[in-house]
């Protein structure tokens, strides 16, 4: 998974922009984390104790989107295409489905969100 985050110098604004079929999750790290340390290390928490067996798992909902991690992996989807049908998307649509949901391993998410803490850290 590659990702790359930058800060607008003129407002401080965060960005984070993920590998085409991961890019939901800039959109997760920039407006649902943005610079919000806190929030970033209960979600590492929350990984740490899934890892230790103490939690089968654990999600997280906003306004827009959703966050569920498993002991294996991560998925990160709008709140709007929740749903437990499967749909097969025609070709020409694969983009927007990666724009709205993601899967990605455990211990990829989990490095991706500490350089994301270390890239926020430095203002």
């Amino acid at each position: 998974m590659e990702y790359e985050f930058r800060r607008n110098s003129l407002d401080d604004t965060v960005f984070a922009e993920f590998s085409m079929e991961h890019a939901i999750l800039g959109r997760f790290f920039a407006e649902q984390l943005g610079t919000d340390k806190s929030q970033c290390h209960d979600i590492l928490q929350q990984i740490e104790q899934i890892r230790a067996s103490k939690k089968a798992g654990w999600s997280w909902q906003s306004n827009d989107l959703s966050i569920a991690i498993d002991s294996e992996q991560v998925r990160i989807y709008t709140n709007a295409i929740d749903f437990d049908e499967d749909f097969d998307l025609e070709e020409s649509m694969n983009m927007y489905d990666a724009e709205s949901e993601a899967f990605c391993g455990l211990e990829d998410f989990e490095s991706a969100l500490k350089s994301w803490v270390e890239f926020i850290a430095r203002a």
